[in-house]
């Protein structure tokens, strides 16, 4: 069983998600089930069959996210310092070409938002960086060819 690292907020955030769905959108769901078998024929009840799969996703997910908060492994990024990029750290990157400077956190695939700085550890940036110093040159290909970085500041706050 392979451990899934995520920080402390990642975690609570999966954690609350399961609850919504387990307390009001399950519920939900099987008040419209309800709803649409009082309508008569389910073979053509178009309502039935949409609050049936809308069930699927949701018991799917539900068993997704007791699966992956069970597995979890929650890294204490404040226990975490130095220069060098780890699980957890933030980073902020300058690009060589423009200095237009980026700030990222390294965080599990579950709780990734690049819109919100939060890069997933199996993000090619991200694996690029991991144990990389402050002060180092990097260099990843993406979609929009090779672009060079430097890490001017590796933090580790929660």
């Amino acid at each position: 069983m392979e451990r899934i690292p995520m920080t402390a907020a990642g975690f609570t955030r999966l954690e609350a998600e399961l609850k919504e769905l387990k307390s009001h959108a399950r519920p939900s769901v099987i008040q419209a089930i309800s709803t649409a078998r009082e309508h008569g024929d389910l073979s053509e009840n178009a309502e039935y069959h949409a609050a049936k799969e809308q069930q699927s996703l949701i018991e799917g997910r539900i068993a997704e996210l007791a699966d992956k908060l069970g597995r979890s492994e929650i890294i204490d990024v404040t226990s975490i310092s130095g220069n060098q990029v780890k699980f957890g750290a933030t980073i902020l990157l300058a690009d060589e070409d423009t200095d237009e400077e980026t700030r990222y956190q390294i965080v599990g695939e579950d709780e990734s938002s690049i819109e919100q700085g939060r890069l997933s550890i199996t993000a090619p940036l991200a694996r690029a960086l991991i144990g990389k110093e402050q002060g180092d040159s990097i260099e990843v290909t993406t979609p929009g060819g090779s672009k060079a970085y430097e890490i001017v500041e590796v933090i580790y706050t929660d």
